[in-house]
């Protein structure tokens, strides 16, 4: 029979969320045990686009949103992690863009004077031109403008990775999971039958956190998912992209990410208006041939005769919002032992960390120094959907 484990703080769910949290914690001198039932960062972290937004997408209208407001500071938190100066070490971790761009064809720049207007973007938006514009885009035939957001895009594998790396011995595979209590208080988990007693216990597991709080006899926080169906491709002739194409509307036309292949060709990761919408009612098939049309009209010089295509749907797990809504910021709920809740964004994982943390702080929990860890078995890292899609 498993023993018994003593552990001051034990999450559920290692996505970057589960991750951040659990280094943050360790920093802190808390012992953790972080859960993982398929593979670390496999849900919606390893299928973000690692785009650590600031809020300039969510002002393309020129209002100043609360999300603006929420997310503006995760740039500069991220950066310095990046650099081995911040809440944690993430030197090491592979930066893609040190920034993300707009991209305007030229009919459209005239929509963009009430974004320019707006608190959410000032400071920290600069037209490029010539050899400053991203290398796709340096092309005489492009009739655009551009502009630098004051955002980057990481490699979300590496930061799943060194995220990893840092949580030392605290790591667990975990299939089967069910409430540890005493005289009907939850005191921990049962871990496929080994039991876990904890000072607090974190669900973090994105759209695992519906499934597990009926296993814990709850039905509250509500969930919501909002579905997405991303296009892939990979090819020889794609240079790298890490920009919003703007249409007319609230949201970035077409939202593209690059990401190296384990082959050392880049595949582009699409998202934006195309992966939303109509996009979520087309057949793969439709949603390539509609991808194949946008992007041949937008970027033509790119020849993208000889590229592979697939899709990818993802949900987006979040706490239940009036009308589908995005949330604004990263969500926590409280009952007792438990804490619950969703970053919302990979950007906001920090968001999430400082919301736990703050209430362990209220509630004075502290680090009880509990003896080691056993031996755990390990969960796998996440494979990127590019290399199990495009191979």
């Amino acid at each position: 029979m498993p023993s018994v484990i003593s552990t001051d703080i034990l999450i559920v769910g290692a996505g970057v969320a589960g991750l951040w949290l659990n280094a943050r914690l360790r920093r802190q001198g808390f012992s953790t045990v972080l859960v993982e039932s398929a593979s670390l960062g496999g849900g919606q972290s390893v299928k973000s686009q690692g785009i650590i937004h600031g809020g300039a997408k969510y002002a393309l209208h020129g209002a100043l949103t609360g999300a603006s407001e929420a997310i503006a500071d995760m740039p500069r938190r991220w950066r310095e992690a990046l650099k081995g100066e911040g809440e944690l070490d993430l030197s090491g971790v592979r930066m893609l863009s040190d920034a993300h761009y707009l991209w305007s064809p030229g009919t459209l720049a005239g929509n963009l004077t009430s974004f320019f207007a707006s608190k959410a973007v000032r400071g920290r938006v600069d037209q490029v031109k010539g050899d400053q514009l991203p290398p796709a885009l340096q092309d005489k035939r492009f009739k655009g403008k551009v502009y630098r957001l004051a955002e980057l895009v990481v490699d979300v594998p590496s930061v799943i990775a060194r995220l990893a790396e840092l949580a030392g011995d605290s790591l667990l595979a975990g299939q089967h999971i069910e409430p540890l209590r005493e005289g009907g208080e939850l005191i921990g988990l049962k871990v496929d039958g080994r039991e876990i007693r904890a000072q607090r216990i974190v669900l973090s597991a994105g759209g695992g956190t519906a499934d597990l709080l009926s296993a814990l006899g709850l039905d509250q926080p509500a969930m919501q998912r909002r579905p997405l169906h991303m296009v892939l491709v990979k090819g020889p002739s794609l240079k790298p992209l890490y920009a919003h194409c703007l249409g007319g509307g609230p949201k970035p036309r077409v939202t593209v990410t690059t990401h190296p292949a384990a082959d050392g060709q880049w595949v582009w990761y699409v998202g934006g208006d195309l992966a939303e919408g109509d996009g979520v009612t087309r057949e793969p098939a439709a949603q390539i041939a509609a991808a194949q049309k946008e992007l041949g009209q937008l970027l033509p010089w790119i020849d993208l005769s000889t590229a592979q295509w697939a899709t990818l749907r993802v949900d987006r797990a979040e706490p239940l919002q009036s009308g589908l809504t995005r949330p604004d910021n990263a969500f926590l709920a409280e009952q007792d032992r438990l804490l619950v809740g969703w970053p919302t964004k990979l950007a906001l994982a920090p968001d999430f960390a400082d919301r736990v943390v703050n209430a362990l702080q209220r509630d004075g929990i502290q680090p009880s120094h509990p003896a080691p860890l056993p031996d755990l078995p390990k969960p796998p890292m996440g494979v990127p959907a590019w290399e199990q899609l495009l191979p």
